[in-house]
């Protein structure tokens, strides 16, 4: 089975075996969210439990 093309741009998976991807609500309409909430959400978030399973599948070809 190949690889979803989308998924691996966009998801990482770690050495534990979570998924590291990115926060929502980055691309635009940064003016009014404060600095503090800009850096934490340019951090890599970790995708929930629930969602895990799905996007393991989408990477199962790496």
């Amino acid at each position: 089975m190949k690889t979803h093309s989308g998924a691996k741009k966009r998801f990482k998976q770690t050495a534990g075996g979570k998924v590291r991807g990115r926060h929502g609500m980055t691309s635009h309409i940064r003016v009014k969210k404060n600095a503090k909430r800009q850096r934490r959400l340019d951090s890599p978030a970790i995708i929930s439990d629930a969602d895990r399973p799905r996007i393991k599948r989408l990477l199962k070809g790496r």
